[in-house]
């Protein structure tokens, strides 16, 4: 028995496509500040650290925000000009996200 939301099948899919995106979203904007705390952390030990390369591809795939907000709330990686332009052009992929989801909901 399909399930009805609002107006049909086509509500019940716009739902599920926004929900996806909440989830993803968030999902990856917490796993990035989070890979941003333990590189911070681990900057100030000798432990491994994450690479430039994951933090910027977490940002790339969703974690855009929650990257900018560690950065400026853990002070990591702000004087190192190379890193925040990379993460600068990691906004392209994630723009072109949220255009797209907001294009086909």
């Amino acid at each position: 028995m399909p399930i009805s939301l609002g107006y049909g099948k086509l509500s019940l899919r716009l739902s599920i496509i926004n929900t996806f995106a909440a989830v993803w979203f968030s999902a990856f904007s917490a796993l990035t500040f989070l890979a941003f705390g333990f590189d911070k952390w681990s900057a100030c030990g000798s432990n491994r650290r994450v690479s430039e390369l994951s933090l910027v591809a977490l940002g790339a795939i969703g974690g855009w925000p929650g990257g900018l907000f560690a950065m400026i709330m853990f002070a990591h990686k702000t004087s190192k000009w190379t890193f925040k332009l990379k993460y600068t052009l990691a906004f392209i992929p994630f723009a072109a996200e949220i255009w797209a989801w907001h294009r086909w909901r």
